[in-house]
């Protein structure tokens, strides 16, 4: 995996990959640098876009953890098992 420039966002990423997210990289000339998805197959919405230059790093850094915060997996796997 490629390193993003800016350690905010790099952070990010890695932080959504150590909660079992899944990263692709953009193509060579893009303005996404890649995209994240969900690791759970059921959680299609559950997908954003790493942008290269974003007008605030920050900002989208911060964007990148809500959306993996939000995404409760564990929550979804074991109400899954209950059930059955």
């Amino acid at each position: 995996m490629k390193e993003h420039p800016d350690k905010h966002i790099r952070a990010a990423v890695h932080y959504a990959v150590s909660q079992g997210w899944i990263f692709t990289c953009g193509g060579n000339s893009s303005h996404c640098y890649g995209r994240l998805k969900c690791g759970i197959a059921e959680h299609h919405q559950h997908m954003m876009s790493v942008w290269s230059t974003p007008r605030c790093p920050q900002n989208h850094a911060r964007q990148i953890v809500r959306k993996v915060d939000s995404c409760t997996p564990r929550q979804s796997l074991l109400k899954e098992w209950l059930v059955d």
